[in-house]
């Protein structure tokens, strides 16, 4: 037997990355896995090419969240992985690294002094109103199967400060306290589904196409984007699909929440010598 096998699966945002890459790893292990996702040319292939079936969902929308509780009203494994940075369409429209668009005032202020409370609200909108609503959601889902697994993603920066990145930082550091309330509730209430987080730090996903660039010094960049990670390097969507497949499957039937920290080394303190 393959490790879902017989399990309804939905994973968020699943058109490309580290989404796409989880709902890939759960259909190879016999899952039934619904590919959802606001960009519908991609999702649609990915679903297409997994055989699959894809759902258009935004998780900011909880009329988006009511039609899928009609739509699938049975559920074995949730993963919430759609999330926004708030840079995105500021990488994109002028197709700059993080130093030069900052130094250029080409994207808009994410720090707390400077971000403006629209910026602020849409960027939690979708990370963390979308995985409320998903939690919400799953509950219920996964009550009509007697057992259940949700994953929330969150990230390294919902752990530590980041100057540049406030509303992001806030929206994943509130997921992984959502993911213990969500975990103690269903245990209090012996609804023998569980809830736990995974925090990836640098993963190569497309997100940071725009700041490596296509260049012969696109090396130089990946290099120092990781200079303080003790293992030297990015990490892949590969190794994050696979903690989300522990997590979804029985295996990890005693563990809820708990975090699930993929960073490569860098929360673990310094690798330099002591002075």
């Amino acid at each position: 037997m393959k490790r879902l096998d017989g399990k309804l699966c939905l994973v968020t945002g699943a058109a490309r990355g580290i989404g796409e890459a989880i709902a890939r790893a759960f259909t190879r292990e016999g899952a039934q896995v619904y590919v959802t996702d606001i960009d519908q040319i991609n999702g649609n292939a990915v679903a297409k090419d997994m055989g699959a079936e894809f759902i258009k969902l935004d998780v900011a929308c909880e009329t988006d969240w009511s039609h899928m509780a009609k739509t699938v009203p049975e559920l074995d494994v949730l993963v919430n992985n759609a999330g926004i940075t708030g840079f995105e369409e500021g990488f994109r429209a002028q197709k700059l690294s993080v130093s030069t668009a900052i130094a250029q005032r080409k994207i808009v202020a994410h720090d707390p002094e400077n971000a403006s409370l629209e910026d602020w609200r849409a960027v939690h909108r979708v990370n963390l109103d979308g995985t409320f609503m998903g939690c919400r959601y799953a509950i219920g889902a996964m009550r009509r199967r007697g057992s259940g697994s949700i994953i929330n993603i969150s990230s390294r920066s919902g752990m530590v400060g980041i100057p540049g990145a406030a509303a992001y930082a806030s929206s994943k550091a509130a997921i992984r306290n959502h993911t213990k309330t969500v975990a103690l509730y269903c245990a209090q209430n012996d609804l023998n589904i569980r809830c736990n987080s995974i925090h990836p730090a640098a993963i190569l996903t497309p997100m940071w196409e725009p700041m490596l660039g296509k260049g012969e010094d696109r090396e130089a960049r990946m290099k120092t984007l990781v200079i303080d990670t003790p293992m030297g390097r990015f990490g892949t969507v590969e190794e994050v699909s696979a903690l989300a497949l522990l997590l979804a499957s029985d295996e990890a039937a005693y563990i809820t929440g708990t975090e699930l920290t993929i960073d490569g080394g860098i929360l673990a303190g310094s690798a330099v010598m002591p002075g």
